[in-house]
């Protein structure tokens, strides 16, 4: 199960680490965020080294839809109730900022960047999009709203960001990993402070970065509790109308369009990680309904971090480790929200000052009202009786009948049928029974 990117794309390979290192600044991940982190450093003439478990955009980043957006949603909002107009305008602010970054880099390499409007539309309440829109008004920022889309679906009210954009996202990762300095296939098995074990050489580093999708550090910050994953689907369709534009739904398991060429991406059958959705049948519904001439030619999955509050952690992993830096729980905006946390580490490693550092802060409050979800779903597979259990915290694993994958309902790791691990936060295989 390839997504498109994958299959049109050459990425650059990297040799494994065969020997002891010493480095100011280790980063653990390659996806989109390790990355920009890695060129951030890089640019600022820090010393570094990135090292990935497997090829670099193995992970999360190959299967995202590759919007470029500060438009997350109906965020602005609520951002404004719960942290007041100042940070809202903070997040505003970067999350633009992370737009213009990916224009300008785009200027220099050939990743399919193409300038789009941005549409997030309800399909039953246009009250939400009013309220979205008035907020946007206070912080300065002129969305246009519409009642009627240039989708097969009827919306009650929609609302644009101006002037966003989409990309070929592993065009782009090839360009700017090209000349780092990376470790691939050289998997992280101990962590201990200024210290990395892999089985091909030790890491000293004075300071180091968790770029891993999710944390692989349980004993420190609390992720466990403060995220769950989410699973989405997408259908690759040709012969389907593409439309000039980006567009998703505000609600969490609505569908979402965006076009590559003559392709229409039509993602959706969204639900949390061991539990039930629609999945690709939903899409395949939606499809025979709206594109019965549309020919599927790729379909994929992605698995996306959810925090408590809707904002990423991103900064120190914990208050009581100095040195050690995360990147996580980028709520589906992973683009975005990459550029964001690679310009903020850069400055948190470089000692340079960033306003928004408090708003991203991993440290923050975690009395929400998803931390009682996420604590009730945890007792609940500690408790399940079954026998395959994940070998992260020891939850109840669920076969998925859709994916032919043992999926974690408690913090997302997934296995295959044969144990091989698919997603984090497990971080090796596990045996288990067939289905």
């Amino acid at each position: 199960m390839d997504s498109l990117w994958t299959k049109t794309v050459r990425l650059p390979r990297f040799a494994p680490l065969k020997k002891d290192i010493h480095t100011d600044v280790l980063i653990v991940g390659g996806g989109m965020a390790g990355l920009l982190c890695a060129y951030f450093l890089q640019q600022a003439g820090v010393d570094y080294a990135l090292v990935e478990a497997g090829r670099i955009c193995g992970g999360v980043t190959k299967n995202t839809t590759a919007k470029i957006t500060a438009q997350h949603g109906l965020l602005y909002d609520k951002l404004i109730r719960e942290f007041g107009e100042e940070k809202a305008k903070g997040y505003l602010a970067v999350n633009q900022r992370a737009v213009e970054r990916y224009r300008a880099l785009a200027r220099e390499i050939d990743c399919g960047f193409e300038e789009k409007d941005n549409w997030v539309y309800s399909m039953d309440d246009s009250s939400k999009i009013q309220r979205e829109q008035a907020a946007l008004q206070r912080l300065g920022f002129d969305a246009m709203a519409a009642s009627e889309l240039a989708l097969p679906i009827t919306v009650a009210r929609a609302l644009c960001f101006p002037r966003q954009a989409q990309f070929h996202p592993l065009e782009f990762a090839a360009a700017i990993a090209r000349d780092l300095r990376i470790y691939e296939h050289t998997k992280v098995r101990q962590l201990a402070p200024h210290k990395a074990v892999t089985d091909g050489g030790t890491i000293h580093a004075k300071r180091m970065v968790i770029a891993t999708h999710f944390p692989i550090l349980n004993k420190h910050g609390g992720y466990f509790l403060k995220m769950y994953q989410h699973r989405s689907y997408v259908l690759a369709l040709q012969g389907a109308q593409v439309p000039d534009g980006m567009y998703v739904d505000e609600a969490q398991s609505g569908l979402s369009f965006r076009g590559y060429g003559d392709i229409l991406l039509l993602g959706g059958g969204s639900h949390r990680t061991g539990k039930q959705g629609g999945a690709w049948q939903e899409l395949e519904a939606f499809a025979r309904a709206h594109y019965p001439d549309a020919k599927e030619v790729y379909r994929w999955a992605a698995q996306d971090c959810m925090t408590l509050d809707g904002i990423p952690y991103i900064g120190q992993y914990s208050s009581r480790t100095e040195g050690l830096y995360v990147a996580t729980g980028f709520n589906k905006w992973g683009m975005s929200s990459s550029m964001v946390a690679a310009e903020l580490l850069r400055d948190l490693l470089t000692g340079k000052e960033n306003a928004c550092a408090d708003l991203f802060s991993p440290s923050r409050t975690m009395l929400r009202p998803q931390l009682a979800l996420n604590t009730l779903e945890s007792v609940r597979g500690f408790l399940r009786p079954t026998a395959p259990r994940c070998p992260h915290l020891g939850c109840a694993l669920k076969y998925n009948r859709e994916e032919h994958s043992w999926d974690c309902p408690c913090h997302g790791s997934r296995f295959g049928e044969d144990g091989t691990l698919l997603d984090g936060p497990a971080t090796d295989d596990k045996q288990l029974r067939k289905a």
